[in-house]
């Protein structure tokens, strides 16, 4: 790994509009309010996370072990001009794939204006330019219209439709060529 692919110290990146940031403890709250909305219930799943301290939970043993692991997961994405917490987009190791997933979810107040695919484009580019990842995945629902526009967008491509441990429904599953 050279010099200028060295992983960012403090894990916040930019793009034009966002800053895109490790999630941490102190996120609860938020990760607390977008894991419940109707959407990310519909299309990602119910978590599980019904208090804060769930929310808290869930970052200390899914998400912050995974960082300490491999150096990359979820981050937190705001806005740069007032610094409001959107939503959330990561790589993640899930189990039943074999390459890596990229995920993205935003409040739905937020959706519509480009912000998605902003941050989901930056952390794609860390996983394979920083972390020299040579392939990502992406899974969704066969109802998530936008996110499989989103996913092709981003230079992915429908290979199959896959089911992942625990969960029966049947997924779309993409790939970077």
């Amino acid at each position: 790994m050279s010099l200028k692919n060295l992983p960012n110290e403090n894990n916040v990146y930019e793009t034009e509009r966002l800053m895109i940031q490790k999630i941490s403890v102190d996120d609860k709250e938020f990760v607390f309010e977008l894991y419940n909305r109707p959407k990310f219930i519909k299309y990602i799943g119910d978590r599980g996370i019904n208090t804060i301290s769930d929310a808290e939970n869930y970052i200390k043993n899914r998400f912050l072990p995974q960082f300490d692991r491999l150096g990359f997961g979820n981050y937190l994405i705001l806005t740069k001009d007032k610094g409001e917490k959107i939503g959330a987009v990561g790589i993640f190791e899930r189990e039943g794939l074999d390459v890596v997933d990229i995920g993205f979810s935003l409040l739905e107040e937020f959706e519509g204006k480009g912000y998605a695919f902003e941050a989901a484009q930056k952390v794609k580019s860390i996983g394979m330019d920083i972390f020299g990842l040579h392939k990502i995945s992406a899974i969704t629902t066969k109802d998530n219209f936008s996110s499989q526009n989103l996913i092709v967008k981003l230079g992915l491509s429908f290979k199959n439709y896959v089911t992942i441990p625990d969960d029966e429904e049947e997924l779309m599953y993409y790939e970077t060529e």
